[in-house]
């Protein structure tokens, strides 16, 4: 990223000189590779490739990752509704707001690399009447966590939260890990927190977070989903409604954003009932409370550390009525998961089908 000659006799320089020092340092992302220093979004972050040749296409058509939903579903939701606002810190490329960014500049906003001006500015929006929506990774949003009790939640205002990357990364290593989300949003007040079970829903659950007057979180992971069609509405779904997908006996399958297709299979499989949860905050509370007197036991299921996660939401509420059922809580573990394929880190924590 630099002229390290140049950076090293700077320093060498710098460590004879007395008082207070400032080093200015310009990176060029991909210095001293040609390919690199021209194309230095595609060059961002890669697997192997041959340095001769450069990055090879792979070619074929590919499915429609989230980020691109949550791109398309951007633009779409800015013709219909004039006060949106999209904000991003420093991440318009891996956030999906390139296309928004040419279509609505002036309601455009890149703070760079300043989390908790990204969610202080979006207060300062709302509180002028504006419809802000902070798109951040799980992983940079812990950055900005006093801003978002302080300025947004205390304060009961309407800024929506687009976070992607939540969950098992793979690749991105721990660094960028967004396993820890639902368990710092779960304890905010005033705030309603969706996880998509696929493309569709994730659409669906932005244009909810933005029609409802306060604030709201939708979290999504990295790559796509099963291949559903998102499709060009924006309809809503009914805050704190789950969705039974399977219906079964005896054991009741409670699964969470990208982990209900596997759950799907196996209560299928097993003939178990299989809940698409949806909401995380409010919970189904007349849902959970009727599968409690049908069922002999829960499973949870959440790509979020099981510490305060949505599966701890479920044994809180059926704590507070007296129920008691054994429940088994399947998510993340306590531990910083290493760099691996995003199926390879949900198989070894055990929330694969």
């Amino acid at each position: 990223g630099h002229d390290l000659p140049a950076l090293l006799s700077t320093l060498k320089t710098l460590k004879g000189l007395k008082g207070p020092k400032l080093l200015h340092v310009v990176t060029s992302k991909g210095k001293g590779y040609e390919p690199a220093e021209g194309d230095q979004i595609g060059y961002h972050a890669v697997g192997p490739f041959d340095p001769d040749k450069g990055l090879v296409s792979k070619g074929g058509a590919k499915k429609p990752t989230y980020t691109d939903v949550f791109s398309d579903w951007l633009c779409d939701a800015a013709a219909a509704e004039p006060r949106l606002m999209g904000i991003t810190p420093a991440m318009r490329e891996g956030s999906g707001l390139v296309r928004f960014s040419r279509e609505y500049p002036l309601r455009y906003f890149d703070v760079a690399i300043a989390e908790q001006h990204a969610v202080t500015l979006a207060a300062g929006m709302a509180t002028q009447g504006a419809k802000p929506v902070v798109a951040i990774y799980s992983t940079f949003l812990q950055r900005a966590y006093d801003q978002l009790v302080h300025d947004v939640a205390l304060q009961e205002l309407d800024v929506l939260f687009a976070i992607d990357r939540a969950g098992v990364v793979g690749p991105d290593g721990a660094t960028h890990a967004g396993n820890l989300d639902l368990s710092f949003l779960r304890c905010v007040p005033n705030m309603v927190i969706m996880a998509p079970s696929d493309e569709a829903e994730c659409r669906r659950m932005l244009s909810t977070g933005l029609q409802h007057p306060g604030a709201a979180a939708v979290r999504y992971p990295r790559g796509s989903g099963t291949g559903v069609a998102a499709g060009s509405d924006l309809s809503t779904l009914p805050i704190g409604k789950a969705e039974l997908r399977v219906t079964g006996d005896r054991v009741a399958l409670l699964a969470f954003g990208s982990t209900v297709p596997a759950a799907e299979e196996i209560g299928r499989e097993l003939g178990l009932t299989v809940v698409n949860m949806r909401f995380i905050k409010p919970l189904d509370q007349q849902l959970i409370l009727e599968l409690a007197a049908s069922h002999d036991r829960f499973v949870t299921i959440e790509d979020n550390v099981v510490a305060g996660g949505a599966g701890s939401g479920v044994a809180e509420l059926l704590n507070a009525q007296d129920v008691l059922r054994p429940i088994l809580h399947l998510g993340l573990p306590d531990a910083f998961q290493h760099h691996a394929s995003r199926e390879d880190l949900l198989a070894e924590a055990g929330i694969d089908a």
